[in-house]
Order: C-alpha cells, then structure tokens, then sequence
C-alpha cells in the first residue's frame, strides 16, 4: 500500500476520533445521558459518525454505495472509539498518578 494512502487513512481516523472526542465531551452531560456510560455514548457516536463520513465520502466522490462499504465502516467505528477513548483514558490516568495529593506530604 502506498504512503499516500496510509497517511490520507491516519488523518481520517485521527479527524474521526476528534470529532467523536468532541461530540461526546459535548452531550455526555445532557440530562438525557446522565445515566448511560461515556464509552457506551462514546462507542455509538463514533459509530454514526464514521458511518455519515462514509456516506458523505461516497455522495462527494459519486460512488455507489456497496454492502462491504458500511461493513467497513462499521469496523472502522470500532477503531475510531478505541483511538477516541484510549487517548483521553491514558491522558486521566497520567493525570492521576502525577497529581498532587494532600495527603502525601
């Protein structure tokens, strides 16, 4: 596979999970998602965003949409999530054990 693709592939999924990061950081504290889980909010949301850039990718380009399309869009929101939660995830967990604690004088 050409470098041209891969770094055209990486900019997506980074942009995707951006905009899933952002998305969800935005309603998660809605009132109607007070009682669901971030990554259950965060995982449905990378879902439907991959699958509408998708759409939007074939409208702009003139392709017909196929099957395998939206499989592969579908396993692409899988990979988005985990880019869009395990970059926040890791960044808390750094926070918390480099954290001034009161106690630890």
């Amino acid at each position: 596979m050409p470098l041209e693709y891969i770094t055209k592939i990486v900019t997506v999924l980074g942009a995707l999970a951006f905009l899933t990061s952002a998305i969800v950081q935005a309603i998660k504290e809605q009132p109607f998602f007070k009682d669901c889980p971030t990554s259950l909010i965060a995982l449905v949301v990378s879902e439907i965003v991959t699958i509408v850039a998708l759409f939007a990718y074939c409208a702009q380009t003139v392709t017909v949409l196929q099957w395998y399309y939206v499989f592969a869009a579908v396993v692409v929101g899988f990979l988005v999530y985990l880019v869009a939660t395990g970059g926040w995830d890791k960044l808390t967990d750094i926070w918390e054990k480099t954290q001034y604690k009161k106690g630890n004088e």
